[in-house]
């Protein structure tokens, strides 16, 4: 198992804006941390430099008590799997998966094992006489995290290794990581994706990474913590709308009072609102945004509702979604119905927008301390991570 501590860490190419700027996280052993964020942010260029396949500009590493600045990559014990399979398309699955240990001088009979051991947890028992070509995609992705269980290292890295699969596939294999981080607790896992799916299901903390000009102003961390910390308790706009699917509604309000436990807010057609956050910090009058996602609204009277004229409604069995109209923007509110919602294009709904479950972020996308109860949100960092702290 290796703890991973990066502290300031800087990363520029030539006279362009930082990739990644102002990163430290302490990643503790055992955990399983997840990388996500918009292309470009640089999810899979700060992998890279915990792997050593990226030089750190600026800033201090540390894996284990060990600082790796400087360190090779083979010297990391770290073992990553690519986006691509790179499977040697000469060799079997079995030379695959030895290939590593067979440069590295491992005696024989522990390669035999160790290969064996890993083939029966990925289910590659019939398959390790065959070349890649005779698998399927789903098939080599797990022989290529074979070929990392097998070095036993402190540390995994994925790089997006579900980004080839299809849908179906992406869910098995992903259901197949989580169980080899179950299987194999001794270490580490560094994950990256673009999914938040995968990194809602699979982490126990994310780090959601910013881009663009945020990286400048702010830093390259937008939230660092478990998901539904993320998910209940974003800390600005940005993160509100980048956890959850389909994304958080946002619209513009102004505040009429605000209290400890309750804000007042007035929306641009006149309808008032109350949100359970502490907005105090904000001036009467101040304009504001509210947020809500789509599962919290419903369609039905209650006593703080909007009246909402319905665009489109998408079916899909379980649950429908409903476009409504903003009365604000042109982007459409969208609400989570029951799958057999009524509603139909052109009627008028009452939304219902529940006070306990409203975002209220200020002019800067900061959000206001939500005051429900926290207890009821699950959002304890996992035993794993306070045992390595």
């Amino acid at each position: 198992m290796a703890r991973i501590q990066l502290a300031q860490v800087f990363k520029a190419y030539g006279d362009n804006p930082p990739v990644i700027r102002n990163v430290s996280l302490d990643i503790g052993a055992n955990e399983f941390c997840v990388f996500v964020g918009p292309s470009g942010c640089g999810k899979s260029t700060l992998l890279r430099m915990v792997a050593g396949l990226e030089a750190i500009d600026s800033g201090t590493l540390h894996i284990g008590e060990q600082l790796m600045n400087g360190v090779a990559p083979a010297q990391r014990g770290v073992a990553m799997v690519f986006q691509s399979y790179a499977l040697f398309p000469h060799m079997t699955v079995f030379e695959n998966m030895a290939f590593g240990l067979r440069l590295s001088k491992v005696d024989e009979a522990q390669i035999q094992k160790r290969v064996g051991d890993a083939a029966r947890i990925l289910q590659l028992d019939p398959l390790l006489q065959r070349l890649p070509k005779a698998l399927s995609g789903g098939q080599r992705q797990r022989v290529a995290i074979g070929r990392a269980i097998v070095r036993q290292p402190g540390v995994f890295l994925f790089d997006e290794p579900l980004s080839n699969l299809d849908a179906a596939l992406r869910v098995q294999t992903r259901f197949e990581i989580a169980k080899i981080h179950r299987d194999f607790g001794r270490a580490s896992t560094v994950y990256v994706t673009h999914d938040q799916v995968e990194a809602m299901t699979l982490a126990d903390r994310i780090v959601l990474l910013n881009s663009g000009a945020a990286v400048a102003r702010e830093g390259s961390v937008a939230q660092f913590g478990a998901p539904l910390q993320l998910y209940h308790h974003p800390v600005n706009q940005f993160v509100a709308g980048f956890i959850g699917s389909p994304k958080m509604n946002f619209f513009a309000a102004t505040l009429q009072a605000a209290t400890p436990e309750l804000a007042t807010l007035q929306l641009p057609g006149g309808e008032v609102l109350q949100a359970r956050v502490n907005a105090q910090a904000l001036a009467v009058g101040a304009p504001i945004t509210l947020g809500l996602r789509p599962e919290h609204a419903e369609v039905g009277n209650a006593t703080q509702h909007v009246l909402r004229n319905v665009q489109w409604q998408e079916r899909l069995g379980e649950s429908t979604y409903l476009y409504l109209e903003s009365g604000t923007t042109s982007d459409p509110w969208v609400v989570k119905a029951p799958g057999n919602s009524f509603a139909r294009a052109g009627e008028r709904v009452a939304l219902s927008m529940p006070a306990q479950h409203l975002h209220v972020f200020d002019g800067n996308g900061l959000s206001m301390p939500r005051t429900i109860a926290s207890q009821d949100l699950a959002l304890s960092v996992p035993a794993s991570a306070l045992a390595a702290a």
